[in-house]
């Protein structure tokens, strides 16, 4: 019985660790409806299927504009971008279209447990580019796990892409963060008490890397505008990833952006510097600097 109860303990204890760590990065659908309870601008929600999988999305913004479309990280949800898809300036200028991946919010692939594939994860999202009704192409940002999906998806169809940003990216397989609660997460026991998107996580997490080496020549076949955002003080997305992005990504059409004090929220905190480079207000031309590969690199304190 003792055994018992010291089970039942420790599997609450990991049970609640876990919940404790990632909750910030959840929104529950009775957080939308009580963020959107009082506002007359409010997204629309759809979701798509087909034979092989279905996809939930809200977006704003007239669909004749052109398209910014918004992948997050892991966990999380398309409510991720929630302060972005409220923005009036981004959706005057923007057909803002945030989707739920694979695992995630409303995301699912039929027949099919927790999808840990990149390349999976980015061609689910071909639907969504039929949804670009304006005459340009589409702009992409894609945050944490999201940036190389978003990477991905560019590279498969680079035709339908305008510019890529990625924020506080996950993309370096030699700098890929575990945690002393990872494999705690890894137990099906546990797994049992937990929310499907802490397990789809996890599953990621622990794929993560040998995906991230799939997807290297991927880096060198970006031929757009790119940006890379990296925090200074970001506990999720090791800071050297930017060295990895500047030493991979050969585009000269490519810029790199340091915040010395940033965290990973990057989205969030300098929404107003996401927001000058999208509506074009400013382009850093005093923080540049050309390095030996003539590539843009930026360094921007917050």
């Amino acid at each position: 019985m003792t055994r018992i109860r010291s089970l039942a303990f420790c599997i609450l204890f990991a049970s609640f660790s876990l919940t404790s760590c990632f909750k910030a990065h959840i929104i529950t659908d009775k957080d939308v409806q009580k963020h959107y309870a009082a506002k007359v601008n409010k997204p629309k929600n759809y979701i798509i299927k087909n034979d092989t999988l279905s996809l939930g999305l809200s977006t704003m913004g007239a669909d004749s504009l052109p398209m910014l479309l918004l992948i997050h990280g892991a966990p999380g949800s398309r409510w991720g971008y929630m302060n972005m898809l409220d923005d009036e300036e981004l959706s005057k200028r923007f057909h803002i279209v945030s989707v739920d991946r694979l695992g995630y919010g409303h995301s699912r692939m039929k027949k099919i447990g927790p999808v840990t594939s990149i390349e999976t994860h980015a061609r689910a999202l071909l639907p969504i580019l039929a949804l670009n009704h304006s005459k340009s192409k589409i702009t992409i940002l894609g945050r944490s796990y999201g940036a190389p999906i978003a990477a991905t998806l560019v590279s498969m169809f680079p035709d339908q892409f305008k510019e890529l940003i990625m924020v506080s990216p996950v993309i370096d397989p030699e700098k890929e963060k575990f945690y002393w609660f990872s494999k705690w997460g890894r137990m099906s026991f546990i797994q049992w008490f937990l929310p499907g998107a802490f397990n789809a996580a996890t599953a990621e997490k622990f794929s993560h890397a040998e995906e991230l080496k799939k997807i290297l020549p991927v880096w060198g076949q970006l031929n757009l505008p790119t940006t890379v955002i990296q925090g200074g003080n970001d506990w999720i997305s090791d800071p050297a990833n930017i060295d990895f992005a500047k030493k991979h990504i050969k585009s000269r059409q490519a810029q790199f952006i340091y915040l010395n004090n940033a965290g990973h929220m990057i989205t969030y905190t300098h929404l107003k510097m996401i927001k000058e480079m999208l509506l074009k207000k400013a382009l850093f031309n005093d923080h540049v600097q050309m390095d030996a590969g003539k590539q843009l690199s930026i360094v921007h304190s917050k």
